[in-house]
């Protein structure tokens, strides 16, 4: 080492010019004038603009204009998941009617099923049999009964029952 020197005369101070106490009351100083000088530079910085930063900002940029863009698919999805639902609605009716349809078919493929609606819609009836019909009870309200009107269908000729289907109809209800 150098003459006059000791290890710790590299630094600041070196040990033989200044006491310990003195040292300390030294660094106490300097550490009191950073920790002013850190203050001063905070005080002198703008206030604080807000919390909002750059990469919030974009995050909401980016978080606003995913949403716009997904708006209108996610609505067209839905409506069709409804019109999706809607048609099934629809097709499972019309199975059902199908349904109805087969059946009635193969009613109507039975001649005793004919017959009973022969008679009970077209007033049919077997040889050796007696025809009879009632009124209805929207007849019996309505216009006054012509003379002919007591007799069976069967006793009228066809074109009094064809033109007393013409007057029903023409009735308004």
């Amino acid at each position: 080492m150098a003459e006059g020197r000791s290890r710790f005369s590299t630094g600041r101070f070196s040990t033989g010019r200044f006491s310990t106490t003195t040292r300390i009351k030294v660094l106490g100083e300097q550490a009191a004038a950073r920790v002013y000088r850190a203050q001063s530079r905070r005080l002198r910085r703008p206030a604080r603009r807000g919390r909002l930063t750059g990469r919030a900002a974009l995050l909401a940029l980016v978080v606003c204009s995913l949403a716009v863009a997904l708006a209108y698919p996610l609505r067209q999805y839905i409506s069709q998941r409804s019109e999706i639902a809607e048609q099934e609605r629809l097709a499972e009716e019309a199975r059902e009617r199908v349904e109805q349809l087969r059946d009635e078919k193969a009613r109507w493929q039975d001649p005793a099923h004919v017959e009973q609606q022969a008679r009970r819609h077209l007033h049919w009836v077997r040889p050796g049999e007696y025809g009879f019909v009632m009124p209805d009870a929207d007849d019996a309200k309505g216009e006054p009964e012509r003379a002919d009107r007591g007799r069976g269908a069967v006793a009228r000729p066809w074109y009094d029952n064809l033109w007393d289907g013409v007057d029903r109809a023409d009735r308004t209800r």
